[in-house]
């Protein structure tokens, strides 16, 4: 547990703790802001491009599809709005990173070092690979700095 350091003062009834302010957390530089944004352009323009039309269509999919349709739909709309706040919106991207790498991982390595990685898999695995371009435009340090290392929300209220 952190220990919260007090700075004592005097005053006319005697010494008084106050709390020591927190450090200031780096601010991402705008430019890096600014290229985030193309996360949220690849990502949200994307999935509009590839998903949204399938929402006017036949919807006799499968449960399976059917959900994976929608989710991609309201995650593409969720980029969109990263578009307007892109650190707020942060997660977003941190999912799609997370999601795509552990498909890659568990599902496409295996097979492509088994030599058992079919047409489906393969094309999916080209769609997948675009978060090359998410990963290299997420400010790692913002990462590191507010979701990692910063100090998390209290489980109950201090009395």
């Amino acid at each position: 547990m952190r220990s919260t350091r007090a700075i004592t003062t005097a005053t006319s009834q005697g010494p008084v703790a106050s709390p020591q302010p927190k450090p200031a957390l780096p601010v991402t530089p705008l430019w890096q802001v600014n290229v985030l944004r193309i996360g949220y352009l690849v990502v949200g323009v994307g999935l509009a491009i590839r998903k949204w039309p399938l929402l006017v269509t036949d919807h006799s999919w499968g449960l399976a599809e059917g959900t994976v349709v929608c989710m991609l739909v309201a995650l593409s709309v969720l980029a969109l709005l990263g578009l307007r706040h892109p650190l707020r919106m942060l997660p977003i991207l941190l999912f799609e990173v997370a999601w795509k790498l552990t498909w890659l991982a568990l599902i496409a390595l295996p097979q492509w070092l088994n030599g058992t990685l079919d047409g489906a898999t393969a094309a999916q695995v080209g769609d997948v690979l675009w978060v090359v371009v998410v990963l290299a435009v997420i400010p790692w340090r913002h990462v590191l700095t507010h979701y990692v290392t910063a100090r998390g929300t209290s489980w109950r209220r201090d009395r």
